[in-house]
């Protein structure tokens, strides 16, 4: 049974940590990004320096913090690394190294440092290889880092889960953005990603060169076939959330070619042709004739993908980024030195 059990809040932030943990553990996940509340959410527990690098990458500082506790909560379970505490002495010293075991395009690299933020008891060192974005191969090395031997081991599967899981994402949409040089499309993603890490997953589509769709239900309206079905037709659809929400862009998907006049004349900012075939896909493209942006769904694959591009729409949405794409393989590897205690020089 588990119907005694807490429920942890998305955005409320984990239980506090020990009191020696790193990061705030304050809950602060849910005040006002704007900080309308009075809270600077660059002041949360990361280090400012950190906080401002994500900030930069388009990531919510207190966000990224408040996954890492998770990710950190989940694998201690209020306990302890019962292997690291056994094996290691608390006092050892160790530099290890985040290193590509495979080609791909590296994303997450300030989020593992996040983890070991909240996970540290005593302040770490960073040397930074590469930068998220970058083309990668076997061997390298991409951010090095020295600090308490049992933190290092304590953050490293949750630090790794993260980094390996969205460079897979990257690296994978690098591929698509590769095969669509030369036209004007771009690839984009869809909602189709992880409860919680929507907003890391879709960081790592731009890291790898694609663009985002709308981040949730309220940044656009999209018209698919059942709220065509709940509304009686494609016109009351879309009337009705023009009338609602007027400064909304709309979406509409279209199945067929013969309904796209209509969705024309209703003003669609945009068309998301599904399961057009690349000849209708360029029929599509003449009969809009730059009216509103086209974007095509299903059907799309890697090895078609510039067939679809040349018909001249303008996106390539694919889900799979974010719900298939495979980890890129990364290890954290201690370097074989003299152990030295915290605090001394190495």
């Amino acid at each position: 049974m588990t119907d005694d059990l807490p429920l942890l809040q998305i955005g409320t932030g984990p239980p506090a940590p020990a009191p020696e943990a790193g990061g705030c553990g304050c809950g602060c996940g849910d005040a006002d990004p704007d900080g309308a509340d009075g809270l600077d959410p660059l002041e949360c527990g990361l280090d400012p320096d950190l906080a401002q690098l994500l900030a930069e990458s388009g990531l919510d500082p207190v966000q990224v913090e408040d996954i890492a506790h998770l990710a950190i909560e989940e694998d201690l379970d209020r306990g302890v690394d019962v292997t690291s505490v056994a094996t290691v002495p608390e006092d050892a010293v160790a530099t290890a190294d985040f290193t590509a075991r495979a080609a791909g395009t590296v994303a997450g690299l300030r989020v593992a440092e996040a983890v070991l933020s909240v996970v540290c008891t005593d302040e770490f060192e960073v040397e930074r290889h590469a930068l998220d974005g970058d083309r990668v191969g076997p061997g390298d090395k991409l951010l090095t880092v020295r600090t308490r031997t049992r933190d290092l081991l304590t953050a490293e599967r949750s630090a790794l889960n993260l980094l390996c899981h969205l460079s897979g994402i990257a690296t994978a949409t690098r591929a698509w953005a590769d095969a669509l040089q030369g036209t004007k499309a771009r690839v984009r993603d869809t909602r189709k990603t992880t409860p919680g890490l929507r907003a890391l997953e879709k960081y790592a589509v731009r890291c790898g060169g694609g663009v985002n769709h709308r981040m949730s239900l309220s940044d656009a309206a999209l018209i698919k076939d059942n709220h065509v079905v709940a509304a009686g037709g494609v016109a009351e659809a879309f009337a009705r959330v023009r009338a609602e929400f007027p400064d909304v862009p709309i979406e509409v998907e279209v199945d067929r070619l013969d309904q796209i006049p209509a969705v024309l004349d209703q003003g669609a900012d945009l068309l998301l042709l599904d399961n057009f075939t690349p000849g209708l896909t360029a029929e599509a493209v003449t009969l809009v004739a730059g009216r509103a942006q086209l974007e095509s769904s299903g059907r799309l694959t890697l090895d078609n993908a510039a067939e679809y591009a040349a018909t001249g729409v303008d996106f390539l949405a694919v889900g799979a980024l974010t719900h298939s794409s495979p980890v890129l393989d990364i290890g954290l590897d201690l370097r074989e030195e003299p152990a030295t205690a915290a605090g001394e020089d190495a």
